[in-house]
């Protein structure tokens, strides 16, 4: 009885193994692909302040559903990304820009 429980001990690990080797192509498809370089558009244009009584440039770094977008999908340094977020909260603030869209 205890080989029969060793064998199907083995049996498991053994299956487990197969399992990984089976999916990693999945992580090498994955490393292949190439993500271009974000940059911040700020930086480059030398913008040191966002003017809030332009709300069509704020809105485009908001959700539809008029969440902040992070960082990692805007593309901003975290210099900016602070200043557009006091700026997005200044203007919700004034009622030109929406808390939340329905």
């Amino acid at each position: 009885m205890a080989e029969n429980f060793e064998n199907n001990s083995d049996h498991r690990n053994n299956s487990r193994s197969d399992n990984r080797s089976e999916n990693s192509g999945y992580n090498r498809n994955y490393k292949n692909k190439r993500s271009r370089r974000k940059f911040c558009n700020f930086c480059l244009e030398r913008i040191e302040k966002f003017n809030y009584k332009e709300p069509a440039k704020l809105s485009r770094f908001m959700s539809e559903r008029a969440k902040i977008l992070p960082r990692r999908v805007t593309g901003l340094c975290a210099r900016h990304q602070r200043a557009l977020t006091l700026a997005i909260k200044h203007v919700r603030f004034l009622g030109i820009l929406p808390y939340v869209n329905h």
